[in-house]
């Protein structure tokens, strides 16, 4: 007697006919599927499939959080194996009922997705008794969504993970778009064999001022890391909205220090910070922003080269446009330049970033200056970099791994007008 030992998982189908197609491929494996859980939005209408009818129950996808309606599904969930389908896949007709299994010392049967080539490896076969002890991330934690599966692999041991180069799974209709070949791109990361450096040390510094939807993403960014900070640094700079509490969720974690005061403006959260910098470098992470898994890595690497007499390292960085859904869209690749004077850096067409800082640099100048213009609440970033490279000098490396996100709440959206008439005092100024 063959047992009934796996639930199929049917993860955020976009309609009924791509659900449809999903399920009429289980009846290969029919005959080793317990029930079948469908996890959706609710405006998917879900409808039983003849063979299936008693073996189908739903969890809704509340507030957009694929991670946490998924969580909730796996406390239902019996049958000694999970087989996972998302979005619009569907099993292989190539498939072998039989070669679902998983040996004793392995707990997750990967399979590979590609983009134009660009392959990631995503859990498609999976021992339940890992998904109970492994939770997923929440939505507010992830950068995107395809990010949900990969970075819940990441935190699996390898040698507990079979991988699959065989296609257990085809799609519907697959995107080559550039949007996600560049997401496949950056969930890539996480695989990549990357040294870890001890030295020299870095923290990261967030401020955030009413960010409750993003800084939670900024803040996980920092530990989905192959070199984890050396210090993190959240300040909460008088938040109105439920920023703290998100923040809060990170107290007592190593490394981590939250700092929260009345709102005077980005300038004087960031002053208020400095002192608690324990590390050779800082680098500021906007609370809407976030970095790529290898960021913290080459960062340090980098900084080993780094000349005594310069003060700020930085890069390029991605640009995101934030959609419905908590969906990002990318909208291209932000490519810097060598900064050497003044004059160049008030031409510069977009803030410098990411802004790498050597510490003892910045304490030096006093820390972030505090303007007049608009109350010293903008602008930092401009303002301390004038100071900066008045007796240091920067370096540009080209490298990508910082992420700007591009939406309705966003300070420099909120204030572009404000923008050109600082640069332009400042310009008379000089």
């Amino acid at each position: 007697m063959i047992l009934k030992d796996i639930t199929v998982l049917l993860l955020d189908y976009p309609n009924h006919q791509t659900l449809r197609t999903a399920l009429y491929s289980l009846k290969r494996i029919s005959h080793r599927v317990n029930s079948v859980g469908i996890v959706h939005h609710p405006n998917v209408n879900v409808q039983p499939l003849k063979g299936f009818e008693k073996r189908i129950w739903t969890t809704l996808i509340q507030a957009n959080d694929l991670g946490t309606a998924l969580n909730e599904a796996t406390k239902k969930i019996q049958s000694t194996y999970v087989l996972f389908l998302n979005d619009q896949q569907f099993l292989s007709p190539a498939l072998d009922a039989s070669t679902l299994y998983l040996p004793h010392d392995h707990s997750v049967m990967t399979h590979v997705r590609s983009v134009r080539n660009i392959r990631i490896r995503e859990p498609f076969f999976v021992k339940t008794e890992i998904l109970k002890e492994k939770k997923f991330s929440a939505l507010a934690h992830l950068p995107f969504k395809e990010a949900l599966l990969p970075f819940w692999l990441y935190e699996i041991d390898e040698k507990y993970i079979l991988s699959k180069d065989n296609t257990c799974v085809q799609t519907l209709r697959k995107s080559n778009s550039k949007d996600q070949l560049e997401k496949v791109r950056l969930l890539q990361k996480i695989e990549a064999d990357i040294p870890i450096y001890p030295s020299p040390t870095l923290s990261v510094l967030i401020p955030c001022f009413n960010m409750d939807g993003y800084v939670g993403k900024a803040i996980a960014s920092c530990f989905f890391q192959h070199t984890q900070p050396d210090q993190l640094l959240v300040l909460d700079d008088g938040s109105e909205d439920q920023s703290l509490a998100e923040i809060e969720q990170w107290r007592g974690i190593s490394h981590v220090e939250i700092i929260s005061k009345k709102n005077e403006g980005k300038a004087k959260a960031l002053n208020d910070a400095l002192p608690h910098v324990e590390t050779d470098f800082v680098m500021e992470l906007d609370a809407d922003d976030w970095l790529d898994p290898d960021a913290l890595s080459i960062i340090k690497q980098k900084l080993q080269q780094l000349p005594k007499n310069v003060s700020l390292l930085y890069g390029n960085f991605r640009k995101w446009k934030q959609r419905g859904r908590g969906d990002v869209l990318f909208k291209g690749t932000a490519k810097g330049r060598p900064v050497q004077t003044k004059q160049q850096l008030l031409a510069y067409p977009f803030p410098l970033g990411p802004r790498i800082y050597r510490t003892a640099d910045i304490k030096a100048a006093g820390g972030f200056p505090i303007v007049s213009f608009a109350e010293g609440r903008l602008y930092e970033d401009v303002s301390v970099l004038l100071q900066l490279i008045h007796d240091t000098r920067f370096t540009y490396q080209d490298f990508t791994v910082y992420n700007i996100r591009e939406h309705e709440k966003s300070i420099t959206k909120q204030h572009q007008q404000k923008w050109h008439t600082f640069k332009e005092q400042l310009k008379r100024s000089l």
